[in-house]
């Protein structure tokens, strides 16, 4: 079910959703659906990502030193 949202654009945004619009072929209402969905969906992703490793972290799950060096040796990090 669809159903009408409004929201007030700075000029600049809005040109910018103007010209995306024109050069894709799609409408306003589909881009800033579009990219609201993707912006939800990203943080509902953080957000349940940052719970379960409070969680962890609760729970006392830490790395432990050899754990960290070999993730920092894996990609070449110096950071001790």
């Amino acid at each position: 079910m669809n159903t009408n949202f409004t929201i007030r654009l700075d000029g600049t945004l809005k040109r910018t959703l103007d010209k995306l619009a024109k050069a894709t072929g799609r409408s306003r209402a589909f881009l800033a659906q579009d990219a609201l969905r993707q912006y939800l969906e990203e943080q509902a992703w953080q957000v349940a990502e940052i719970k379960k490793a409070v969680k962890e972290a609760d729970a006392g799950d830490f790395a432990t030193d050899t754990e960290v060096d070999a993730t920092l040796a894996k990609w070449g990090v110096n950071a001790r």
